[in-house]
Formats: structure tokens, sequence, C-alpha cells
């Protein structure tokens, strides 16, 4: 296990407060420079080069967490995405060490750098980006989804806290496949799953950034999600 000083993270970020991206929990995030895919709605378009980082950066937010002991309750590492650092697993080792309960936002694409976290993990977020046949499309990169697919299975067999989230843009979607993708997740397993609405504005692809004709209103989705709720333990819809 390396030590804090040689820890190499690229911190590009850090959110000292929320209660929203570990659910019931306070926590802090830290945001990971560099991300494997290429979504058209991403919004940190800023964040998807690599980098190597410095020692200094996660020596910094370690000083951080022993700062706040005792007032937050959980640390959740973002991205980018996150598992691509080969260090992480050494960070998120010492945050759980120090006493925090450790979260992770992953798409789910490195499974076997998820396999070694897991026994630190207290809860995850994976992103699902679409069903078997769309999610290369929409990430933008092929050969991603047998690796998400993977880490799904992994994760639903290690009794991990797991939330599923998809961000739908309805140039990606329409109201069926949303409701096909849905109804796949609950059949494996999944019990708890957020829908997060796309937002127009800044975006990878500049087709994104504005709004899609005869989007779904809220009308429809609302009754599209009302008529989910009973496959879930947890369905949110995030506009």
């Amino acid at each position: 296990m390396s030590e804090s000083n040689t820890i190499r993270l690229p911190v590009a970020g850090l959110t000292p407060m929320t209660t929203l991206d570990y659910p019931g929990h306070l926590a802090c995030v830290v945001f990971l420079q560099g991300c494997p895919l290429r979504c058209g709605y991403c919004h940190n378009p800023q964040m998807l080069a690599p980098r190597r980082g410095d020692p200094q950066e996660w020596q910094a937010v370690r000083d951080f967490l022993a700062r706040r002991r005792g007032l937050l309750e959980a640390v959740v590492f973002s991205g980018g995405e996150p598992t691509q650092h080969p260090d992480l697993p050494a960070a998120i080792a010492q945050a759980s060490t120090m006493g925090f309960k450790v979260g992770l936002h992953t798409a789910g694409v490195y499974p076997h750098r998820l396999a070694e976290l897991l026994p630190w993990l207290d809860w995850v977020g994976l992103d699902v980006k679409g069903d078997a046949e769309t999610f290369d499309r929409i990430c933008g990169r092929p050969g991603l989804q047998a690796a998400h697919g993977r880490s799904l299975a992994l994760l639903l067999a290690s009794g991990v806290d797991l939330e599923c989230r998809t961000t739908v843009h309805w140039r990606d979607f329409d109201l069926a496949a949303v409701k096909r993708l849905a109804l796949s997740l609950a059949e494996r397993g999944v019990t708890r799953y957020a829908l997060q609405i796309a937002r127009p504005g800044q975006s990878l692809d500049g087709a994104y950034a504005a709004p899609v004709p005869g989007a779904p209103g809220t009308a429809a989705l609302d009754a599209l999600v009302e008529g989910l709720r009973p496959a879930f333990e947890s369905l949110i819809l995030r506009r």
C-alpha cells in the first residue's frame, strides 16, 4: 500500500460538504481529472484530459480530511472516471482507515480496478449509459459496455450499497428506451435507480447543447416514472 506522500492522484476539485452525492450522509467529494468516455452531453469536458497528478494533491486532501473528522461522515471519489487511476485504491484505503465511509461515482469501465476497491467501499453510484445496444454509442467509445456489465455483476454480488443512475438526453433516448433500460436493470437485481435529465448548455458535443425538438414533456415523463416505481425499492427522478 502506498504511503500518503507517494500517492499520485490528479485532483481537479473538492466539494467540502454535500448532502447529495452520498445519499443519507454528509460528505465531501474529491473530483479526479481524466475520463476515457466521450459522452456527447458531458457538461465538464475540461475534466476529460488525463494527467498524472502530484503527491501533494492527495496530501492536501488528506490534510483536509484530518481537519474534518467528526464533522463529515463520508468521502466520495468522483470524476471524470476515478477508477482509471492506479493509486486510487491506496487513497481510498487511507480515507477508510481515517474513519470515513467511502463512496464512489463510476461508469464501471475498469472492472479489475473496481474489484480491488470493493473491500473498502460503502456505497457506489454506477452510471449506466444505455443498454447493450446503445451503451458504446452514447459514451463515444467502443468495447466499454462489456466492461460495464462485469462491473455491474461485481457490485450486485458484493452487497455494497448501490445506486444505478442514467443521464437521459433526448438525443439518445425516447420514453420507450428509458423504460426498457430501467426494466432490464430491475430484472438484473438493481433495487435503487435514478434518472437524471440532461440539461441543455455546455456539452462536449455542441449538438447536445440545444433543446431537442419533440422531447417528452413533464407529464409524459412523470407518468413513465410512476409506472416504473413498482419495479424498484427506490426510483428517483432528478431534473
